[in-house]
């Protein structure tokens, strides 16, 4: 809303971001050198999708090949100051995990609100930040790598450009700013690959606290969802744990991105009877 033809703050934010999408591809054309941090910053913004809902399969392979299949619903909506967002996935198969829920608030200025149903146990249970370092569900990915982290948490550095399967990437180290950070994320640093034609991350490497390897996330098939604001969305992701064998591969089948979703879809009692 504008008074006396001021535009409030939020308002102000959120026409910032929307430039800044509008922005991107002729920066990259021009060949502007970004810093690190700026990299990073539209890496954070480019899958900032308003409104989506995507299904997906998320698959579990062990060292022996063996496979576990799990179906998922995922709903995430932008709030109003255009850098955090609401999430929600319901998982839909197997039969013993159907109707588990993961729920989670960001907050830019304060710890996120996270919280897990579990149908077994009828049970909602509020999760604490530190938790962003577990398995997400048993897979590969953490609480964590579910979204991308605040940038302002990281101490970013930028190596030379190299290429990911002929795609141009920036390559970017990101060190946690602090011991808290390092220990609410598990990582001792972060290499990401971003693509220089759109910034989504075409690679990331993830780092122990002792320093070693520890994962590896590769990212393919990006679409465009929302062309006026230069919006991706990866359709495949997958995270080889590098000291386990251990896999996790989530390939997304439908993506809508032009549907509002309201914010009482992101409630705990969505979780329950959504």
């Amino acid at each position: 809303m504008e008074r006396n033809g001021v535009m409030r703050p939020s308002k102000i934010l959120m026409f910032v971001v929307v430039c800044a999408g509008y922005a991107w591809p002729s920066w990259a054309a021009a060949g502007v050198r970004l810093t690190a941090e700026a990299i990073m910053q539209r890496n954070f913004y480019a899958t900032k999708v308003y409104h989506i809902k995507t299904a997906s399969t998320m698959v579990l392979m062990n060292r022996a090949h063996q496979k576990r299949i799990r179906k998922m619903v995922t709903l995430s909506r932008l709030q109003r100051n255009g850098v955090d967002s609401d999430l929600l996935i319901r998982f839909r198969a197997p039969l013993d995990i159907t109707g588990t829920a993961f729920l989670q608030i960001q907050h830019s200025g304060r710890p996120d609100d996270e919280w897990i149903y579990l149908p077994a146990l009828h049970r909602t249970r509020r999760l604490v930040a530190d938790d962003k370092a577990d398995s997400f569900v048993g897979s590969d990915f953490s609480y964590g790598d579910l979204m991308l982290p605040k940038v302002s948490d990281y101490k970013n550095t930028r190596l030379p450009s190299q290429s990911v399967n002929g795609i141009p990437c920036y390559v970017i180290v990101s060190t946690p700013i602090n011991a808290k950070v390092e220990r609410h994320y598990g990582y001792s640093k972060k290499i990401t690959w971003v693509r220089k034609d759109n910034f989504v991350e075409k690679k990331v490497e993830y780092f122990d606290r002792r320093g070693a390897l520890l994962k590896t996330q590769t990212i393919d098939k990006d679409r465009l969802v929302d062309p006026k604001t230069h919006r991706w969305f990866a359709m495949y992701r997958k995270m080889i744990n590098d000291q386990t064998g251990h896999v996790t591969i989530i390939t997304f089948s439908h993506v809508v991105g032009d549907k509002p979703i309201p914010r009482s879809a992101f409630t705990t009692r969505q979780m329950v009877y959504g």
